[in-house]
């Protein structure tokens, strides 16, 4: 059949269809008639309905799912065959003045943009790099010991110090009204380690136990509970116990518990820093790609489709109400989120994956299964039993279209990299691992 596409703006089309009246009611009766075998109604047999009485009950439902599904039809052939990539679906409407024995309808809808990839050569990256040092192994092995850390009564004698647990009662204060939150009994937390805030965490240090104190404290502006934001209370404090860490020596036997073969602080080390430079070159590569995806979307133009981007947005809030859910909030499924606060984050999406997917198609960029089954290897090491988790991922296919993903993300940054004007910089471990 002929088709003419209406331009309407940028990516916006419109077609209109055309079907015959008569090719809607024959299928309709066609299916009403496959119903009434089936169908059950009081005072008659099985299969022994009459059409009329089929017809009454559910004709409206089986003329909608007729009328849907040749629309569907006729705008799948009409889109093949004026060769348009839709983008979303279409909006359908009936139209007025269609001939005689004709329904038509006008089919609105968007199609993907034309891509075009600027001079990756004038794009420019920061490439990062870090190094595994000394130190961060020690650090490493402090958490471990951390971890691992057993506590004893501090003497009477002695007051509150870093590193130790301390258990107090506190009730707080604004202009000597008590508020919500700010009371507690035997309440425990780590000094120096960032649980409390900062002027009430170096008002309990020195303190014995048994001693009470009342100290004025600053609420940041930024604090979350905003009742008391930027407000200053004044806490009462009354310390019930403190405890002393003692941490593991870090020798063969701390070694042993934490699982190494051969039992030895070298092989702990050795271990820790083998864990670490995988870490470090996961995060490396994923700040890396970062950096090549934002330069890659500089030098691309294109229009975004508004259906993509809407279809993005759902997702992404159906994807906040889901984790709602799992933080228990009630009602989590049916919370109301605003799109618009998403629609920024969507836009940049579906414009980094058009852009990416061009790049994909032109430079035969995509994964081989020989990439597929290394990168699951490789993240596999991380686990107790590698083997068991290479099998799990090979055994699902949507695990496997997520890693598909990231190794064409890693395909395509790779060759941005090796055409882009790229400027090193050396990372610190710290830097890196807080990001």
């Amino acid at each position: 059949m002929a088709v003419t596409v209406e331009t309407l703006e940028k990516l916006e089309r419109r077609i209109t269809l055309t079907l015959a009246a008569d090719t809607i009611n024959d299928e309709v009766q066609s299916r009403l008639k496959r119903l009434s075998r089936t169908v059950k109604a009081d005072g008659f047999r099985p299969g022994k309905v009459p059409l009329s009485v089929v017809a009454q009950r559910y004709g409206y439902s089986v003329q909608y799912e007729v009328m849907n599904d040749k629309v569907g039809q006729a705008f799948q052939q009409a889109t093949n065959e004026a060769k348009l990539r839709v983008a979303g679906q279409p909006r359908i409407t009936e139209k007025e003045g269609a001939g005689e024995g004709q329904i038509a309808f006008d089919a609105t809808f968007e199609v993907y943009p034309e891509v075009k990839i600027g001079d990756l050569s004038a794009a420019e990256v920061e490439k990062v790099s870090t190094e595994v040092t000394d130190a961060a192994i020690d650090k490493t092995i402090d958490i471990l010991r951390k971890q691992r850390r057993t506590f004893s009564q501090r003497p009477a004698a002695e007051g509150a110090q870093e590193a130790d647990r301390i258990t107090i009662d506190f009730e707080g204060k604004i202009d000597g009204v008590p508020f919500e939150g700010g009371k507690a009994e035997n309440f425990q937390f780590m000094i120096g380690e960032g649980q409390m805030l900062e002027t009430f965490d170096k008002a309990v240090r020195g303190m014995k136990a048994g001693d009470s104190k009342t100290f004025p404290l600053q609420f940041p502006a930024d604090y979350h509970g905003k009742d008391v934001a930027g407000k200053e209370a004044d806490f009462l404090v009354t310390v019930k116990k403190i405890e002393q860490q003692n941490l593991p020596e870090v020798n063969e036997a701390f070694a042993k518990s934490l699982g190494i073969k051969d039992g030895t602080v070298e092989g702990l080390r050795a271990d820790v820093k083998k864990n670490l430079e995988r870490e470090v070159k996961f995060r490396v590569l994923a700040r890396n790609k970062a950096a090549v995806m934002d330069a890659l979307v500089k030098v691309a133009e294109l229009d975004v489709p508004n259906a993509l981007v809407n279809g993005e947005v759902a997702r992404m809030i159906e994807g906040a109400r889901a984790d709602l859910k799992k933080r228990g909030v009630k009602d989590a499924e049916n919370a109301p989120i605003p799109a618009e606060i998403f629609q920024p984050q969507a836009e940049k999406r579906v414009r980094l994956g058009l852009v990416v997917a061009e790049l994909v198609r032109g430079n035969n960029l995509g994964a081989r299964p020989d990439q597929l089954q290394a990168h699951i290897e490789e993240m596999a090491q991380s686990y107790e039993k590698p083997a068991e988790v290479v099998r799990w991922y090979l055994g699902d296919r949507q695990r496997m279209a997520e890693v598909e993903a990231v190794v064409v993300e890693n395909n395509v940054a790779e060759f941005v990299l090796g055409k882009a004007k790229v400027g090193e910089k050396v990372l610190p471990f710290d830097e890196l691992m807080s990001a």
